[in-house]
């Protein structure tokens, strides 16, 4: 293939990621020089692997999701109401490559409107390559784990965060939470295949969702506002006290 692997011991050949779509797809991202060598695993998460890479000695991070074992179900309700992804096919292989095009669209639109995410570099099938949120080899680590010395600063930016991603980029996280937040000299929003445009019809639930999770676990570590008080600064609209 052409291509160095690191820490050949971390990075097992398993079926349920590198199958042979993966490696095909592997096989042209490297023949179009965008990665130089495969490290060691990053993250495993509920449908993809994220491994460190590098792509003519810089770092990045190389997501791949896994077409055997991804929760087809969960994709497709996202996928679902989706404008942007009205045609694809509900065939699983489909569905997942929509998925990976939908998070570098996301993570594009989230750039573009200022939001601390990783830049997007390319995609092809079921990989997305990603620059590396992290120093060294070492990502910074999840809001969950991370030692805050300003807590009610970080709460205000990921709150403007949220914001300016609905009204900005047109877009909702939803699955904002401290596990979807890195945090090193900021707060990074990270995990954005699922994230709907405002026009989807479960947006406001998924936003609504958002900030309920933020609040949640801020709320013993500083002042937090309203749910819904969040919810009406963002969007306009009123919505009763529970």
């Amino acid at each position: 293939m052409g291509i160095r692997i690191r820490d050949a011991d971390q990075l097992k050949v398993r079926e349920d990621v590198f199958d042979e779509v993966t490696l095909l797809a592997l096989y042209k991202l490297v023949h179009k020089k965008w990665l130089s060598a495969i490290g060691g695993s990053i993250s495993t998460g509920k449908e993809a692997n994220v491994f460190y890479g590098e792509r003519d000695a810089v770092g990045i991070a190389i997501k791949i999701y896994r077409i055997r074992t991804a929760n087809f179900t969960t994709m497709s309700s996202y996928i679902t109401g989706d404008r942007r992804f009205s045609h694809v096919k509900k065939a699983k292989k489909e569905l997942i490559f929509a998925w990976t095009r939908k998070e570098f669209s996301n993570l594009v639109r989230a750039r573009d409107a200022g939001i601390a995410v990783p830049e997007p570099l390319v995609w092809d099938r079921n990989i997305l390559i990603m620059s590396f949120i992290g120093e060294g080899e070492c990502p910074y680590p999840q809001l969950r784990n991370a030692e805050m010395e300003d807590p009610q600063d970080i709460y205000s930016r990921i709150v403007k965060c949220i914001d300016i991603l609905y009204n900005k980029a047109e877009l909702v996280h939803a699955d904002l939470s401290e596990f979807n937040i890195l945090y090193g000299d900021q707060p990074y929003l990270i995990d954005m295949g699922q994230s709907v445009t405002r026009d989807h019809p479960r947006a406001l639930p998924f936003l609504m969702r958002d900030i309920k999770n933020i609040n949640r676990f801020f709320k013993n570590r500083c002042e937090v506002q309203k749910d819904t008080e969040i919810f009406h600064a963002v969007t306009g609209l009123k919505v009763a006290e529970p």
